[in-house]
């Protein structure tokens, strides 16, 4: 994914993200590191919207986060489809092709069940988790114009979080190396913080939830 964001730009980053809504591909991986290219991680890659170069490494950070959150908002709107059109059986029958089982969507239909239709924009912001949210949104009805409004609300705080935190790490590495390595490593230890982080956060909530015995 790295080498296609490298290689791709913008194109690569909005349609990796349309898929990111429905399968979990790294979406995480691919807004952290289409930021460092901004930032200028690449010293030799330029960034091109419609043909057109962008100089600046500020409207680089944006134009990936716009690209990655449409592609993002895209993807949930076909998510949501798959879930109100075929609903559990079409998963029963499909899910496995795109790692969605009936214990997950039994987790995000409790989310639905605790936050209500909030459980949109808190799902599609958190990582790891949000993959796991247009498909049960379309299966449980929340209404579809609703669910875009509040779909494109936590796409963007996701992709332009982590496109920012990218663009630092690649902001700062290139007024001290000149090897991606070091960038690839440092992406790599910010999705891993992020994945242990957001397993404790999962343990302690359901530890919370669970009743004493």
């Amino acid at each position: 994914m790295t080498s296609v964001v490298a290689h791709h730009g913008v194109l690569a980053v909005f349609l990796l993200m349309i898929r990111a809504a429905i399968v979990p591909v790294g979406s995480e991986l691919i807004m952290l590191y289409a930021g460092a290219v901004a930032g200028g991680a690449l010293a030799d890659t330029t960034v091109h919207v419609f043909g057109t170069e962008i100089q600046s490494h500020f409207w680089a950070y944006v134009a990936f986060a716009v690209a990655g959150t449409l592609g993002n908002v895209i993807g949930c709107a076909i998510g949501w489809w798959i879930g109100d059109t075929g609903g559990r059986a079409l998963i029963h029958r499909y899910g496995r092709y795109i790692h969605v089982t009936d214990e997950k969507l039994d987790r995000a239909e409790r989310r639905f069940d605790r936050y209500d239709d909030w459980a949109v924009p808190l799902g599609l912001a958190t990582p790891l988790l949000r993959s796991f949210v247009a498909i049960p949104a379309g299966i449980v009805r929340v209404p579809f114009g609703k669910f875009l409004i509040l779909a494109l609300i936590g796409c963007a705080i996701f992709c332009f979080g982590l496109a920012g935190a990218g663009w630092a790490l690649g902001s700062a590495y290139t007024h001290a190396h000149n090897d991606l390595r070091y960038v690839e490593y440092a992406v790599v230890a910010g999705v891993l913080l992020l994945v242990a982080y957001v397993v404790y956060a999962a343990k302690v909530s359901r530890r919370a939830a669970d009743p004493p015995r």
